[in-house]
C-alpha cells in the first residue's frame, strides 16, 4: 500500500507523511512473491498426525507468513521510489506515531520448511516493476469503444 500511496502523491506533487523521520524498517514484499507463496501452499494441506485423543478437533489448514523477511528502512524505500519516478518526494517528516513499532518483518521459517519457498525480490527490483505497472494502468487509461446505439 505504501508504494501505491507514495507513488500517487509524488506524481501529483503532494507531500507524503513519513513517520519517525523515515527511520523505521518494514518488510516490503513484491506482489509476485506473494502470489508464488500462495500457489505453493495452495495444494499442500497440512498432514495431521494421529492423536491419542480422537475427539480433538484439528483444523485442516495452516497459516503462513509470506513476506520478504528483509526489512528495509523507509527512507531507502522512498529513495528507490524517487529514482524510479525521476522525481523527488515532498516529505512531511513526523515523529513516531503512538503505538507504532520501529521494525516489522515476516517470520517465514514455516513457509521455507514446508514448501521450500522464500520471497526474495528486493525493493530495487520490485519498485521499478511496480512503477511501470502503475504508469501503464493510471497514466494510459483504457479507452472503451463508443457505444453503438443503432437498433
Amino acid at each position: 500500500m505504501a508504494a501505491f500511496k507514495f507513488t500517487q502523491a509524488i506524481l501529483e506533487g503532494r507531500p507524503i507523511e513519513v513517520y519517525n523521520y523515515g527511520k523505521m524498517r518494514r518488510d516490503f514484499t513484491y506482489i509476485d512473491d506473494i502470489v508464488e507463496g500462495v500457489i505453493r501452499v495452495l495444494d499442500r494441506p497440512p498432514i495431521i498426525a494421529a492423536s491419542a485423543h480422537p475427539e480433538a478437533i484439528r483444523p485442516p489448514y495452516r497459516l503462513y507468513n509470506i513476506g520478504n523477511n528483509q526489512p528495509v528502512e523507509l527512507l531507502r524505500f522512498i529513495e528507490v521510489l524517487e529514482d524510479c519516478l525521476g522525481m523527488s518526494a515532498k516529505k512531511n517528516l513526523l515523529p513516531l506515531q503512538p503505538g507504532d513499532v520501529l521494525e516489522t518483518y515476516a517470520d517465514i521459517d514455516d513457509l521455507v520448511r514446508d514448501v521450500g519457498f522464500q520471497p526474495s525480490t528486493p525493493v530495487e527490483v520490485g519498485l521499478p516493476r511496480f512503477v511501470n505497472w502503475y504508469r501503464e494502468r493510471y497514466t494510459n487509461p483504457v479507452r472503451l469503444p463508443a457505444a453503438n446505439h443503432a437498433l
